[in-house]
């Protein structure tokens, strides 16, 4: 086999490791996963699991990073679909909230991340992830005036905060109607960080618009 082959093969089998880890950690929980699990699920050796990671919470580590990255695509996609500053933050809000409320991604990202890896280091991921695009969309309306001036840091861990803990709690919600009213509690929550100047710029367009 030449190098090439062999590298390619190395990397179908840390995929192999990723997507099976990923969904017996988002079915069963990390706790109750065992490394003999995962090698017989990917079919390969416990040998070729450690060649790619260190230990369970190693690769745990690698599925978190992989879930938080593609969570934080769909946000930056959704909020990038839209017009104006404003627009995109409160609709990449919302995406980040849908995303959020997917219960292979609570269980992995929201329950078993930070007490897997601790908060620090959890937090440090996030913040790569999703929160850096939260921090510079929440700067951008602060500079153009749309959110009066303040720090930047405690409001996106606060706006942050609150999205995560909504998830959480939707995740034991039976009534179906507490999605669309944590819906409009996010957008009341957002609508109270406007500049005053803001908010009646955008009541006055839309009274006049044709």
């Amino acid at each position: 086999m030449t190098q090439g082959g062999r590298a390619q093969q190395r990397e179908q089998t840390r995929q192999t490791l990723l997507r099976e880890s990923r969904r017996l950690f988002a079915t069963l929980g990390y706790g109750a996963v065992g490394l003999a699990e995962i090698v017989r699920a990917a079919g390969v050796t416990k040998g070729a699991l450690y060649h790619h990671f260190d230990s369970k919470a190693d690769l745990f580590r690698a599925v978190l990073e992989q879930v938080q990255q593609e969570v934080g695509r769909k946000v930056a996609a959704t909020a990038e679909s839209q017009d104006g500053s404003w627009n995109q933050l409160t609709a990449g809000c919302q995406a980040f909230l849908t995303a959020s409320t997917d219960p292979e991604i609570q269980r992995i990202m929201l329950v078993d991340g930070p007490a897997v890896l601790g908060w620090n280091e959890w937090r440090a991921l996030d913040e790569a992830a999703s929160a850096r695009h939260l921090a510079e969309a929440l700067t951008a309306l602060i500079e153009e005036g749309t959110i009066p001036p303040q720090p930047v840091v405690p409001l996106t861990h606060l706006l942050s905060g609150a999205m995560n803990e909504a998830a959480l709690w939707l995740a034991t919600s039976e009534n179906p109607q507490d999605l669309a009213d944590t819906r409009a509690a996010l957008t009341r929550l957002l609508e109270s960080m406007r500049a005053p100047a803001a908010t009646e710029a955008t009541e006055v367009t839309e009274v006049t618009d044709p």
